[in-house]
């Protein structure tokens, strides 16, 4: 399947990918996209339990740039009077190519007979051209992002002259039992290098530090009642519904 790439631009004010390091406290953001929050942004333009995405290429277009917000954080204690402030660090600017492809969910056999590659890569591209089906978020809530369609490498980036780039270790994301079928709830690490501008991420089972977190219960199979089938959706496109 992986002949059908799908290939988008995603950009914004500013994007915050945390460094998990830096959570409970003043966060500070990763200078690119990790490979998971690169998941989520494509899912929320579509996804279904059906498949799984596979980030291939990231091209970084803008250059690297970071400044910081003075924020209060929510107190669980839910008391005025013990707020902090804390200095949030954000990139800015930010706008990049994306290139993956989907990966059928070997975990879901009850979902085989949605397996239609055709069918999810138009809905994909439809869902694409409106913006995503749900709101981008560019790694935390506060930080809108937009998409739209570009063939990947198209355009002048602000780092295509740059021979290479190391990033050091960084989250690359997380195995989750949904997708493994391993209870054990793990995250992976990575030291991408970026060269021309272009990142190429390893694939999850590539990743060589993995580290389990907890185990997680199962949460049992989708609820065939609130399903809608691949056909569904697409022939309801096609009548513009």
């Amino acid at each position: 399947m992986a002949e059908h790439y799908f290939e988008y631009e995603v950009w914004g004010v500013n994007a915050l990918f945390t460094d998990p390091l830096s959570r409970g406290g003043e966060k500070l953001s990763f200078p690119i996209p990790t490979f998971q929050s690169l998941i989520g942004i494509t899912e929320s333009i579509y996804w279904k339990p059906t498949f799984t995405y596979v980030i291939d290429d990231l091209r970084v277009l803008n250059p690297i740039q970071v400044e910081s917000k003075a924020v209060r954080p929510f107190d669980k204690r839910l008391a005025i009077n013990h707020n902090t402030l804390a200095y949030y660090t954000y990139l800015k600017d930010v706008r990049y190519q994306v290139r993956c492809h989907i990966e059928w969910n070997q975990q879901r056999e009850d979902l085989a007979a949605d397996r239609n590659i055709h069918k999810h890569a138009a809905i994909f591209k439809r869902a694409l051209k409106a913006g995503g089906r749900r709101d981008i978020f560019l790694g935390t809530r506060e930080c809108q992002g937009y998409v739209k369609p570009q063939p990947f490498g198209t355009g002048e980036g602000y780092y295509d002259e740059v021979a290479s780039q190391y990033f050091g270790l960084m989250v690359h994301g997380y195995n989750y039992p949904s997708d493994t079928g391993d209870p054990m709830l793990s995250v992976r690490m990575t030291a991408p290098t970026m060269e021309d501008g272009v990142i190429h991420f390893e694939r999850p089972e590539q990743c060589k530090i993995v580290q389990p977190i907890r185990k997680i219960k199962a949460v049992g199979g989708h609820d065939k009642n609130l399903f809608e089938s691949v056909d569904e959706l697409y022939d309801q496109l096609e009548r513009g519904e």
